[in-house]
C-alpha cells in the first residue's frame, strides 16, 4: 500500500464533502459515478480509468496529487 492510505481514511470518512473537488479534477464524473466510488480509492481508480482511458499508474498518480493538494 502507498503511504495516503493510512489517511484515506479521512476521504471515506467524509465522501460528500469531497464531491466538489472530485469533480473540479475529474470533470467528467457524475453524481452516481460518485455514489458508487463512495469514498474508495481502489473505485476512484477504476472509474478514472475507464472515463479517461489511461493505465492504472497514472490513475493513481493523479489520485495521490489531488490527495497531497487537498487543504
Amino acid at each position: 500500500m502507498d503511504r495516503t492510505t493510512g489517511t484515506w481514511d479521512r476521504i471515506e470518512g467524509n465522501w460528500k464533502q469531497f464531491w466538489g473537488d472530485v469533480k473540479q479534477k475529474w470533470g467528467d464524473f457524475t453524481d452516481d459515478d460518485l455514489m458508487y466510488i463512495n469514498g474508495s480509492r481502489e473505485k476512484l481508480s477504476g472509474r478514472i480509468q475507464e472515463r479517461y482511458g489511461i493505465a492504472k499508474d497514472e490513475a493513481n498518480r493523479q489520485i495521490d496529487e489531488w490527495f497531497h493538494n487537498l487543504p
